[in-house]
């Protein structure tokens, strides 16, 4: 893919956290940026104040001429008017993950895979050598609180941090150095139908390691490894490479020792809440470790990690309200949550509000969801964000709402929520949900402050 004299790249969904970083990349590069998005967003915003065009309906009479060549998404549908107009008119076309794999695959890449857990690694990974003397370049799925940005990029480092994404098999187009595998649940079922056939696709990702590489794998998945490639596996606690012993909680803060094979680190100091992330937090100390990171570069790195944007995002913490905003769109996301939060702050009542992602999932995981969120002691539901999807017969948030086994339920729209706060004033609050679910953060935590 060279880049010719044109320099104008075209992003079809440029608003997207993984589209927005490639967007970036080549303008930080210098090429002229156009794009398209369906709503206008903060992150757009940013990208308009960068100096990149974007336009927010389709409309083929926006799009520049002399474009060398276009990225899209698939989250962009089929009938999309622009995306029909560049291919009845033989644009040279890629997807974001052809992309990523071009840009990449000359470097060390660190793939970082898994239904969940990717962006809170990937982040924390890319924080731990960038801070080091290792450094490194990074795309990431999430907003990095420490860089305020999710690209990072370096001119003097040969290892770049991707975000392997196994929705529509994207991440086979990566070739890494360092491959991870952070869990294997049951999701995207709309693209692979069962479990098995995700499976399959994982062992098609960790194939694809370089020669002479390494792959850090969650202890327990089942996986069938690569002969060609070091394995390391990884677990909160015990029975592995790489693991987590005498976990507490000083002042607001995680302390734990470090397992790994030639050693313990101890005493690793952690700001980040929630017990599942300081699994995350192994496993991207482990690829630090094994990329050449010291010990005290790791403890410094890990004690002033501030976070992703929507992972475990704390807005407001006092004694009397705490708000948390969390990404959790899968029945196993929503139960990690929801377990940390009642960990950090217990004989506190929660409340969640819940925005269910695509209709295909509420149908494939219904029984799951309303387990998951039967641990709450207050739920709210949204209706469904269809995302790239076309809403299916008889499913609707009204479906969950009857198998959640609680007192306190209810589902209401969007623009009732502030109202609904207002009347409920609850201890702890939780908003979930990876659709336009942010859209609503800042004007609760804005009514919520005063």
């Amino acid at each position: 893919m060279k880049i010719g004299k044109l320099n104008i790249i075209y992003f079809l969904g440029i608003g997207g956290i993984g589209m927005s970083a490639l967007a970036r990349y080549y303008h930080a590069k210098g090429y002229e940026i156009h794009g398209y998005d369906k709503t206008q967003t903060p992150l757009t915003s940013q990208l308009l104040e960068e100096g990149m065009h974007i336009h927010f309906e389709e409309n083929i009479h926006k799009i520049p001429e002399n474009i060398e060549f276009i990225v899209y998404t698939p989250a962009i549908p089929a009938e999309h008017k622009e995306l029909i107009y560049f291919k009845q008119n033989n644009f040279t076309i890629y997807k974001r993950s052809q992309v990523l794999g071009l840009i990449t695959k000359d470097a060390k890449g660190i793939g970082i895979a898994g239904t969940h857990g990717k962006t809170t690694i990937s982040t924390m990974t890319a924080h731990l050598l960038k801070q080091s003397h290792i450094d490194c370049s990074a795309f990431l799925g999430g907003i990095s609180k420490n860089y305020k940005s999710n690209l990072l990029l370096s001119d003097k480092s040969d290892y770049v941090v991707i975000e392997a994404d196994e929705f529509d098999r994207s991440f086979l187009q990566l070739h890494p150095y360092i491959a991870v595998i952070s869990s294997i649940d049951a999701d995207h079922l709309d693209i692979y139908g069962d479990k098995n056939q995700l499976k399959l696709s994982f062992e098609s990702y960790i194939s694809q390691i370089q020669k002479g590489g390494k792959l850090i794998v969650k202890q327990g998945l089942g996986l069938k490894l690569p002969d060609h490639t070091e394995v390391y596996t990884y677990s909160l606690n015990g029975e592995s490479d790489f693991y987590a012993t005498d976990i507490q909680i000083l002042n607001g803060y995680y302390y734990f020792n470090l397992v790994y094979p030639n050693g313990v680190f101890s005493a690793i100091k952690m700001g980040y809440p929630g017990l599942h992330n300081i699994e995350n937090a192994i496993a991207a100390i482990s690829i630090a470790i094994l990329s050449g990171v010291n010990e005290d570069e790791i403890r410094s790195a890990m004690a002033d990690f501030e976070g992703v944007n929507r992972r475990f995002d704390i807005r407001i913490r006092t004694e009397n309200l705490v708000y948390i905003d969390d990404y959790a769109h899968h029945p196993e996301e929503l139960k990690a949550c929801i377990n940390s939060v009642r960990s950090l702050f217990k004989g506190k009542k929660i409340c969640g509000i819940f925005q269910p992602h695509l209709f295909s999932r509420t149908r494939d995981f219904a029984d799951e969801f309303a387990k998951s969120l039967e641990l709450l002691d207050e739920v709210v539901l949204l209706d469904i964000y269809p995302a790239r999807e076309l809403p299916i017969p008889g499913i609707s948030s009204q479906i969950l709402l009857d198998k959640i086994n609680l007192k306190n339920k209810f589902l209401i729209q969007k623009s009732e929520v502030l109202g609904f706060l207002e009347l409920r004033k609850p201890e702890v609050l939780l908003t979930l949900g990876a659709g336009d679910i942010d859209q609503l953060v800042e004007p609760i935590e804005n009514m919520l402050a005063k």
